[in-house]
């Protein structure tokens, strides 16, 4: 871990970030979009996703600078913050949000490459979950190979998937039209949708599954060769993302109307850019998607690996997850992750139409970490801690602060119950392992607080099981 040669330099950072947070996501973007909202609440849904996500990159930004001690990101500050076992919650969350986020990717990439060869169909058919599974562990092994080989190839991939973004958006922009843009720019022909607050609402969770991975940074802040490179790569990275995002599902808005959008299957992306110059624009996004995907799932096997470790090292996880290679990779966490991938790939052979629905699960698993995180930048500005003869900048921390917290609590209400009731189902065997580490240290499992979040959590995750049961519930 304090080898010079595993230190990552800004660009690395950024590359992180950004390639973390490009996955499949923006290459389904116009038909998920379109799915949910029509134009006017689809720019009032970006409005508040972007004051409050740039408020998070921010508070991101703070805590590594003012608590450069905690390394990590979103575990260490919710431990510090808060004890045990919401630091231990926060990396068990964080960790599934990743790997059945990497599940949704193998799936959509071979579903892509589908559309050219049958053979892999929806990226569920025997063939497409065997390549699946060889590409996962080809990504393992060059991942276990070290921290920065890795990291280098993921700079390299997020360039060239940029690059057919880049492309799509020069030619929307011309292609746009300001009628088909504007033609029923609230919904009011769509009964379905509800009006525009609901539709706002119902968009939330899509926002959330394209910005994960704003905090890849902050997980990297201990190899980071400057600390203060940390807070530069997630808001760096953070503006960039927002910037395609947005024009990506805007220009869209205005080259194909909102029903022709909704009915499109996904990568949506490549059949718009089709539409507009023929079948090479669908290809060139396929390229793109392939790249990008393979570059998120580096990311991602870089992160899962990361969390865990870092959980172990300081004994919130059991201390066989701590071990690392002779290349300084943490060989156990990146064993666990990808053999949960693994077999989740299995079980989409026999239920291929539920993975849609757990990427959206990974969306709100993802949602606790950044709660605590938002609130622990506020706990340090109300108590004032680390702002010695600094109150205007103690304020304004305080603001940025509280507005990432509401931020987080509206996605949690505008994820739902179901959501809320299947990530409780996820949250609950965590203590399993938690248990062990307490264990390993023989000190008790909770504390009296700790206790009562763990009963709430039980009581949702028994609560959730038996409306799966009952089929009141479904993924």
């Amino acid at each position: 871990m304090s080898e010079p040669g595993q230190k990552l330099r800004l660009g690395a950072l950024i590359a992180l970030v950004v390639g973390s947070m490009i996955g499949g996501g923006i290459f389904s973007l116009p038909q998920n979009m379109a799915a949910r909202a029509d134009a006017g609440a689809v720019l009032i849904g970006w409005g508040i996703t972007a004051v409050g996500m740039l408020a998070l990159a921010f508070v991101f930004q703070t805590l590594a600078n003012r608590k450069p001690e905690l390394d990590s990101g979103v575990y260490a500050y919710a431990k510090a913050g808060f004890g045990d076992y919401m630091g231990f919650s926060s990396a068990w969350g964080y960790w599934i949000s990743a790997w059945l986020g990497n599940v949704g990717y193998f799936v959509l990439l071979f579903s892509t490459l589908g559309f050219y060869f049958p053979i892999f169909g929806e990226g569920n058919t025997p063939v497409a979950i065997g390549c699946a599974s060889l590409l996962l562990w080809a990504v393992h092994f060059l991942v276990l190979r070290g921290i920065k080989e890795a990291a280098f190839i993921n700079q390299v991939t997020t360039v060239a998937k940029v690059v057919p973004l880049l492309i799509f958006i020069v030619i929307a922009a011309f292609a746009f039209r300001a009628d088909i843009f504007t033609r029923d720019i609230w919904g009011l022909s769509n009964p379905q949708f509800g009006n525009v607050l609901d539709q706002v609402r119902n968009m939330m969770l899509v926002t959330v599954f394209v910005f994960i991975g704003i905090e890849g940074a902050s997980v990297y802040s201990g190899r980071a060769q400057r600390r203060s490179d940390v807070g530069k790569a997630t808001v760096i990275g953070f503006v960039g993302v927002l910037a395609l995002l947005v024009l990506v599902n805007v220009l869209s808005l205005g080259v194909m109307t909102q029903p022709e959008l909704a009915g499109l299957q996904n990568p949506s992306l490549a059949t718009v850019l089709e539409h507009i110059v023929g079948p090479w624009g669908a290809l060139l996004i396929s390229i793109g998607l392939a790249i990008s995907l393979l570059g998120a799932l580096l990311s991602w096997a870089l992160l899962c690996a990361e969390i865990l470790f870092a959980t172990a090292r300081d004994k919130t996880m059991p201390r066989f997850l701590a071990k690392e290679n002779a290349n300084h990779v943490p060989a156990n966490a990146l064993w666990l992750t990808n053999c949960m991938i693994q077999g989740f790939l299995l079980i989409t052979l026999v239920s291929a139409g539920t993975y849609t629905s757990l990427i959206y699960l990974a969306s709100s698993m993802i949602l606790v970490p950044y709660l605590w995180s938002a609130a622990y930048a506020v706990l340090l500005a109300v108590r004032g801690e680390s702002y010695a003869e600094q109150p205007a900048l103690r304020r304004k921390d305080l603001l940025i602060g509280a507005i990432a917290l509401i931020y987080a609590i509206w996605l949690l209400y505008a994820g739902g119950l179901k959501y809320l009731l299947l990530s409780a189902l996820l949250y609950a065997p965590g203590v399993i392992l938690f248990a062990r580490a307490k264990r390993e240290q023989g000190q008790p499992l909770f504390t009296t607080w700790e206790k009562v979040i763990f009963a709430a959590v039980l009581a949702g995750a028994v609560l959730a099981a038996y409306l799966l049961y009952s089929g009141l519930l479904s993924l």
